[in-house]
């Protein structure tokens, strides 16, 4: 009688179950109750983590709290003003990175202005499509993503008056720093690199923005232009150097003497 067979091996233990990425997380600051519900509710569909509040004091408490990843933030609320909330996400540290969508029924350039200067990303003008916002939640978070761990270029950039040093994120005209917010910055810097190549609208959208189809061109004419006039209200004596070159876009000239009667 042949003897029994030895018995089998354990089975190796099964490896640790991948863990998930964390959620990207949304606080939502709107007044209006069933547009904060809808957006919530398609946010959370979309695999986002969302909470709503409705004034500004309430939402700078939970952001405070929670430090989400994006704040969509209404313009008008019943205890403050938009730009006020905004001013005081990027006043706190606890708060100053996470990227500012706002959302608004007015679509005044000075309105848009003022939000770029207070520190908001972009904004999104009522009614808007909740696709369409979905869109920029997703291309504004990858922006931020990228910003955060790709390695900037060490190598200052000068062209005329204008200095500019991507790894510090600063820039100089005649010597003088200029504030300028990340994005800003990147839009310039994409202009100079390419200076004497004209760049369309769309192509701006899509290489700084990160917007690719699906946008509105009434998007791509007013996020593109108010972002272009306020670079160049910054860069002051420097602004010249960014050309409009009509009905295409924009383009860096590539020597300040190509600006109209020399420098």
């Amino acid at each position: 009688m042949p003897p029994p067979a030895p018995p089998a091996p354990p089975a190796p233990p099964a490896p640790p179950a991948a863990e998930e990425p964390p959620r990207r997380a949304v606080l939502v600051i709107e007044d209006e109750p069933d547009l904060a519900l809808t957006l919530v509710y398609n946010l959370k569909k979309a695999g986002y983590e969302a909470w709503a509040e409705g004034t500004g004091a309430g939402g700078l408490a939970r952001a405070q709290e929670r430090s989400p990843d994006l704040v969509l933030l209404d313009l008008m609320l019943p205890d403050t003003t938009g730009f006020e909330v905004c001013r005081a996400l990027k006043a706190d540290p606890r708060t100053a990175g996470a990227p500012v969508l706002m959302l608004t029924a007015r679509g005044e350039e000075l309105d848009r202005v003022q939000g770029f200067e207070v520190g908001a990303e972009d904004y999104v003008l009522k009614p808007f499509s909740v696709r369409e916002l979905l869109l920029r939640i997703k291309v504004i978070l990858r922006r931020a993503a990228q910003a955060e761990g790709a390695p900037a270029p060490s190598d200052e950039v000068r062209l005329g008056a204008l200095a500019l040093n991507l790894a510090s994120h600063q820039a100089w005209v005649e010597g003088e720093e200029v504030a300028l917010t990340l994005l800003e910055l990147k839009l310039l810097a994409t202009l100079v690199a390419r200076r004497g190549k004209t760049q369309s609208r769309a192509a701006l959208l899509a290489d700084v923005w990160g917007y690719g189809a699906g946008v509105t061109a009434e998007l791509e004419t007013r996020t593109v232009d108010t972002h272009i006039k306020r670079l160049r209200e910054k860069l002051g004596a420097a602004g010249d150097l960014i050309e409009t070159i009509r009905g295409v876009g924009y383009r860096c000239r590539r020597a300040p003497d190509e600006l109209p009667g020399g420098v």
